[in-house]
């Protein structure tokens, strides 16, 4: 059975939230912070909006053995539904870093909550490029003995943030740049992670061709549908109007460097020159001071 979910929007105040739960329950040890997921369910589409953190322990070496506390849970939902009416339970969170075996149990309890709950992974130390979230959904799968098989469906995930998220995030971002770091190398800095998750997805795709080609993967045509829109949306080189229209830009970025060298090295060069002025009227002040020193000395001599 499918979900009627097809989307997961997570929001900053969610990200920071969870990050903070971590580093004052499970920073430098192997524990994992688990907590509720609060927002809306619009058209399909999940948006977490806030969270909040949930006592959870569970057995380091059977995870299926696990506590959490649904009496604090009912208690800190019915203060926050106090606050914002709106919001209501979504799902919850994990910093992972992957599923566990209790999750589905874990999962089980959040359903008497809300009819469809989301697992959102938060990456608390993301080492790769890309969203540090994950999304899942329950669902039962029918086995070909007939028996049903509940597990965890993929969910698209994104971040998303509301105006009044945007400005704040904005200031805090602004407030921890490095400011010997030029604004310049920030730019090349943020193409070149742009340009290394490109080129990941791009290696993700040719090794899901390749294991289907090679039969190692059954053909998914929604995939296939997926990768057919995204190269579809890549513009055409051969069209002569669109290769003009490189060659005019580049080279208006090629003259707009041109003159600014020559305006560098023109700079220079006259600085050059006031150096040596300086240095020639440094010189003879100083030859001329000796010179009266000498007089002043053959003076007294006489």
């Amino acid at each position: 059975m499918s979900s009627n979910l097809k989307s997961v929007a997570v929001h900053p105040l969610v990200l920071l939230s969870v990050i903070d739960h971590y580093n004052r329950v499970s920073k430098d040890s192997n524990k994992r912070a688990v907590g509720i997921l609060l927002g809306q369910v619009v058209k399909g589409k999940v948006s977490c909006t806030n969270s909040f953190a949930v006592p959870f322990e569970e057995d380091e070496k059977d995870s299926s053995v696990w506590f959490l506390d649904h009496d604090y849970l009912e208690n800190m939902f019915a203060m926050f539904r106090k606050v914002n009416a709106r919001e209501r339970i979504v799902g919850w969170y994990s910093t992972g870093p992957k599923i566990h075996t209790g999750d589905l149990q874990i999962n089980d309890l959040i359903h008497k909550y809300c009819s469809e709950p989301v697992l959102v992974i938060v990456d608390v130390k993301p080492k790769d490029l890309g969203l540090p979230t994950e999304a899942y959904i329950s669902v039962d799968e029918l086995q070909k003995d007939g028996s049903v098989n509940r597990t965890f469906e993929h969910l698209p995930s994104e971040i998303n943030a509301a105006d009044a998220e945007e400005v704040g995030v904005g200031h805090l971002l602004r407030d921890i740049k490095d400011a010997s770091v030029s604004s310049l190398t920030g730019e090349i800095t943020a193409k070149l992670a742009a340009l290394k998750s490109l080129k990941s997805r791009l290696a993700e795709l040719q090794a899901y061709l390749a294991d289907v080609a090679e039969g190692r993967l059954p053909i998914n045509n929604e995939i296939m549908y997926n990768m057919q829109d995204v190269f579809n949306l890549l513009p055409s080189l051969n069209i002569p109007d669109l290769v003009k229209g490189f060659n005019t830009k580049t080279n208006d970025m090629m003259l707009v460097l041109y003159v600014s060298a020559l305006i560098r090295s023109i700079i220079a060069l006259h600085d050059l020159v006031d150096n040596k002025i300086m240095l020639k009227l440094t010189e003879k002040k100083a030859a001329d001071k000796a010179a009266e020193t000498t007089e002043a000395s053959a003076v007294k001599a006489k």
